[in-house]
């Protein structure tokens, strides 16, 4: 279903393109009076983030107390940024989609701006081994979240003005692969890795979407996939993890530790969980269970049907996103809803994928769930923007 309605939205694309109508659509369509609020992202959303907020008091408490002294800390925090996301959500609703056209340039060099700052200023904050986080004065940030937005914006931008020209090596594919060379290079040496696999699917899904032809595609990921395992395999720590992914019984001490201890998490939950509040997996068993790990936590205390209706719930927002992708009122509305919409579901499914023992160990947070300030906030934006997609219709 997924890839027939990208299929869908492909062809109504290459329609749009055709006719010469994609700029001309901006024009022609205006949002209704008022913004209506569309329910059906905005309810599963909100109720994850809740949801969300108390699980990451479920799994910070032991944590907190021990560091901080205090049960209190990380639920303080989560409950902030959720209050400070559902206003982000209620303002993006609010802006017009069409005025982050201009702003594609300028966001897009205020995040390399973000990315090379964390290694040549003093404002760069490491931690655990990864330089992923700028700090300013008491707020800190990940950049590569800003990144991820900023390069959905751009390719929208881009993909929507060129039209028929996409189909040109040197117009379609050339330019994109370039800005996400910068991109991929500034997030790889923090290291992030799982977010360099997400701002390359991203780009390629985006670019297929757009009409970049097949072979071009093709062409980069075979110059890409070479580049991919040797960068994969000339980190120590990286190969442990793919070993350690394939048999992780075989490292249970070291590198297979985190997963075998999710995977208990899972197991011991059972069908309906052990409740709220009462999972052993997190009392100083399994390594960040706030926030990478959040869903084995899930997993343990709400138990099956728990992690079936949260997937129900993330399967929604992602059908509602498509779907406002495939009705959008011009290219560059149909191009944004589909990225951002993307970005979540990479992000949703790469995390689950890892918690479950699917896919190697990666550093990403769960949308909506896990805890971390940066991540919410933009995937909040994200709703909002989508909303006012969603709002615009024919007069």
């Amino acid at each position: 279903m997924f890839i027939y309605n990208i299929l869908w939205i492909q062809a109504g694309i290459a329609t749009f393109s055709k006719s010469g109508c994609s700029e001309q659509m901006t024009t022609n369509r205006q949002p209704s009076a008022g913004v209506a609020y569309d329910v059906q992202l905005l309810f599963p959303a909100l109720f994850l983030v809740g949801l969300g907020t108390v699980m990451v008091y479920s799994a910070s408490s032991a944590l907190a107390l021990k560091q901080f002294g205090t049960d209190f800390y990380f639920l303080k925090k989560q409950a902030f940024f959720a209050f400070i996301g559902t206003i982000v959500l209620v303002v993006c609703c609010h802006i017009p989609y069409r005025w982050y056209r201009p702003l594609s340039y300028p966001l897009l060099g205020l995040a390399v701006v973000c990315l090379v700052a964390i290694h040549l200023t003093d404002f760069g904050v490491s931690a655990g081994g990864s330089s992923r986080w700028l700090r300013l004065g008491t707020v800190s940030f990940q950049p590569s979240e800003l990144a991820r937005m900023a390069l959905v914006i751009y390719l929208a931008y881009s993909l929507s003005k060129k039209g028929e020209k996409i189909k040109a090596f040197t117009v379609g594919l050339v330019p994109h692969v370039l800005v996400l060379g910068v991109l991929v290079a500034l997030v790889f040496i923090q290291p992030d890795f799982g977010s360099v696999v997400i701002f390359t699917a991203l780009t390629g899904l985006m670019l297929f979407v757009g009409g970049v032809r097949l072979l071009h595609l093709a062409t980069a990921l075979i110059v890409f996939l070479p580049v991919a395992y040797y960068l994969l395999m000339n980190a120590e720590y990286r190969v442990k993890r793919m070993m350690s992914y394939l048999n992780p019984w075989q490292y249970s001490s070291d590198e297979g530790y985190q997963i075998i201890h999710s995977l208990l998490a899972f197991g011991t939950g059972g069908l309906w969980g052990t409740g709220i509040g009462k999972g052993y997996q997190k009392l100083f068993y399994l390594p960040e269970p706030h926030t990478d790990f959040i869903f084995s936590v899930i997993g343990e205390e709400l138990g099956l049907i728990g992690v079936l209706v949260i997937i129900g719930l993330y399967a929604f927002i992602l059908w509602r996103g498509i779907s406002i992708a495939r009705s959008a009122g011009d290219t560059f509305g149909s191009f944004l809803a589909i990225g951002l919409t993307s970005a979540l579901g990479l992000q949703i499914c790469i995390n689950m994928g890892v918690v479950l023992g699917l896919l190697p160990t990666k550093g990403l947070t769960l949308p909506f769930l896990s805890y971390g300030g940066t991540s919410l906030l933009l995937n909040m934006a994200s709703i909002g923007i989508l909303m006012n997609i969603s709002a615009v219709k024919n007069r």
